[in-house]
């Protein structure tokens, strides 16, 4: 039996909902700690700032990955927001240029229901480094914010 790669997979049932709260994962390309270069993740900081299709509501940049609890804006295309961001990051650590680029094919996202605690996902979020072990305190990570801290 011939299985689909695993990124098919994340597209399917994926719906773009305008209004909707997403938490989309993404990770680097073969999960490289780009990002542990603090001006490297400013880039995605910086390129987080630059969607117009989203309201950013927490984020956090780790190593290898990045966590962003947005809001989808009317008519926009969830992959084409998360495609801009993307490319636009990518740009912005073009130091980084490999045959194989910044970021892994496709992403995931969980649209939340509006009895998920909003507040909680994003303490989730920004709480990743402590419980990744890269700090003590989530006050000594530069790259994250959230809208209600």
């Amino acid at each position: 039996m011939n299985n689909p790669p695993k990124g098919n997979n994340l597209r399917l049932g994926r719906r773009s909902l305008p209004g909707q709260v997403y938490l989309i994962t993404t990770c680097t390309a073969h999960r490289q700690p780009y990002f542990n270069n603090f001006w490297v993740g400013r880039g995605v900081v910086a390129a987080l700032r630059e969607v117009e299709d989203a309201t950013t509501l927490a984020f956090v940049v780790m190593p290898d990955h990045l966590h962003w609890l947005m809001i989808l804006h009317d008519n926009a295309s969830l992959a084409r927001t998360v495609q801009f961001l993307k490319t636009r990051s990518a740009r912005n650590v073009k130091c980084l240029a490999t045959c194989d680029g910044v970021w892994q094919r496709g992403f995931h996202d969980r649209a939340l229901r509006r009895d998920d605690d909003v507040v909680a996902a994003a303490r989730y979020i920004v709480a990743n480094p402590l419980r990744a072990g890269l700090v003590e305190n989530v006050g000594e990570y530069a790259l994250w914010d959230a809208i209600y801290f």
